[in-house]
């Protein structure tokens, strides 16, 4: 008997319109799908690892300028009620007249309205704690005869205190040689400019005499005096001087912001320098990342003891904490993620010289 191979048409026509097109529409939804979640899933990471770069560049940047501030002032410890850098009222530096701040351990320039504060620290770094020597005999050239030249190197910074006088006067070691060298140890300080040098005068020396500047500049970055990039991610400083109602004290009565006619440093006086015991500061780090709406908001008080949103820190109101507002800057300021850092630093000299103020 004959077998019959011939198959029926249905038997070869495979996947019908319909089956295709059902398999496409389920292709396409998995892929939306899939797509989905990556999108959700590179969006969160993407807030993740920002927010993680701002924790991160906040406590750098908090960390650079804490470091910064406990050095700042002088390590001179003054010898008596006069012979003290806490009592100069003019300064000149190798001679020529200078602003009594380049001695200031620490000044803060007020932003303006919202904007981000500097702060400017001026330190020296010498290992033998700046004690200072007495000018025996009126100089000889540009040799100061002292007692004892003891921890003095070449190329560091020197500060006079006139017994007589409220005037200060700085100078440099000068041998001649390398900066950082040891001179000869003996009684005579070689120096650049012997203005104030007077017998019965204090001389300090005090190390390598720096000045660093701490700013954000408009590409949101933490800068220092001469530009360079120090932090990046930095929008926002806020800062504050810590005072004492009275002097001779080193209780702190009063946070004040560093501007107007008593604490703005054209007009910081000498006295008022002397009250200033610690630095409040507050520095703001940001997620780089836009989000589609606003994510943060602005802080609700700087008065109350617990207030939300973006702010420096709790206020009262007789010390109200700065305001943190960027809008002047980026009107799409609150669709960021931010990370606010504060902490109270000291000023070291001013506390521990507090008795001869």
């Amino acid at each position: 008997m004959k077998l019959n191979r011939r198959h029926s048409p249905a038997y070869q026509a495979g996947f019908s319109l319909v089956e295709i097109m059902v398999g496409l529409v389920i292709g396409m939804l998995a892929s939306l799908v899939i797509i989905q979640i990556m999108s959700v899933f590179e969006t969160q990471k993407r807030t993740t690892t920002g927010s993680a770069d701002a924790q991160t560049n906040g406590a750098i940047a908090l960390f650079t300028i804490e470091q910064q501030l406990k050095m700042a002032g002088y390590p001179v410890m003054p010898t008596g009620l006069t012979e003290s850098p806490f009592k100069c009222t003019t300064l000149r530096v190798n001679g020529a007249v200078a602003s009594p701040l380049v001695i200031a351990p620490v000044i803060i320039t007020d932003g303006g309205g919202n904007a981000s504060d500097t702060i400017t620290i001026n330190y020296g770094n010498t290992r033998s704690g700046g004690i200072p020597t007495k000018i025996t005999a009126m100089p000889t050239g540009l040799n100061a005869n002292v007692v004892t030249n003891f921890g003095c190197l070449n190329g560091d910074a020197t500060l006079i205190l006139n017994s007589i006088s409220t005037a200060c006067d700085m100078s440099t070691v000068n041998t001649g040689g390398l900066p950082g060298t040891t001179i000869p140890p003996g009684t005579t300080i070689p120096l650049t400019d012997i203005t104030g040098a007077n017998t019965g005068s204090s001389l300090a020396c005090l190390g390598t005499w720096s000045t660093v500047t701490y700013s954000v500049n408009p590409a949101g970055n933490l800068v220092d005096g001469v530009g360079n990039e120090v932090v990046a991610g930095i929008v926002n400083i806020q800062a504050q001087y810590g005072i004492s109602v009275t002097a001779n004290s080193n209780v702190i009565t009063n946070w004040v912001d560093a501007g107007g006619a008593t604490w703005g440093p054209a007009a910081l006086t000498v006295a008022n320098r002397n009250r200033i015991k610690a630095i409040r500061i507050a520095v703001v780090a940001r997620n780089p990342k836009m989000e589609p709406a606003a994510v943060t908001q602005a802080c609700n008080s700087t008065t109350i003891a617990a207030p939300t949103g973006l702010c420096a820190w709790a206020g009262t109101v007789a010390d109200p904490a700065p305001t943190i507002n960027m809008a002047a800057a980026d009107a799409n300021w609150l669709r960021y993620r931010y990370r606010v850092f504060e902490t109270i630093i000291p000023v070291r000299n001013i506390i521990w010289s507090w008795g001869a103020l």
